[in-house]
């Protein structure tokens, strides 16, 4: 399985970065072909919402966008990597996906697998449920079979989240797909 994860913390060292790193060495483990684009460090516009594409491509935009859409095409998972913030997704993640709407009927066409990972420094019980019920939603209308999550609550630091139970989830995640 060629899998993608599109990791959106601007910070590539930080606790969404370790996380990811143990699914893909798990994921690997497990004979799986594993990359991961950090939206971050991509230069690519917004979505302007200009319709050009009519919900199906291509887009009008042509950026660092292109990149990302012909290696989600050639993938059969998509891993959403993120950070919480203010109980979201980062703006680079969000403005990541805002740009799928191009791609819609060959990104829904393919029934891709997902998965979410996510870290937030506070572990309050409804802390992802906004980030959840967002990803759900993405999961319902871009037709993806969710795999599975990660949720590390009181992951605010990567020295937080090493010594958490969660790195191990995130390689029994990849592991196991």
């Amino acid at each position: 399985m060629n899998i993608l994860i599109l990791q959106g913390s601007p910070n590539t060292d930080g606790s969404t970065a370790l996380l990811c790193e143990q699914f893909a060495r798990g994921a690997s483990d497990a004979g799986h072909n594993v990359s991961r684009i950090d939206v971050a460090e991509i230069d690519f516009s917004p979505c302007t919402g200009c319709v050009t594409c009519g919900y199906g491509g291509p887009c009008a935009l042509h950026d660092g966008f292109d990149g990302i859409r012909a290696q989600i095409l050639a993938s059969d998972m998509i891993v959403l990597a993120t950070p919480l913030y203010y109980y979201g997704m980062t703006a680079q993640l969000k403005a990541c996906i805002d740009r799928f709407c191009s791609a819609n009927p060959s990104i829904t066409g393919k029934r891709l697998d997902s998965a979410l990972i996510a870290v937030a420094w506070n572990a309050d019980s409804w802390t992802f449920d906004a980030l959840e019920a967002h990803y759900d939603t993405l999961v319902r209308y871009l037709r993806w079979n969710d795999r599975g999550r990660i949720l590390g609550k009181g992951c605010g630091t990567p020295s937080m989240t090493d010594r958490s139970r969660f790195m191990k989830e995130a390689y029994d995640l990849g592991r196991f797909l």
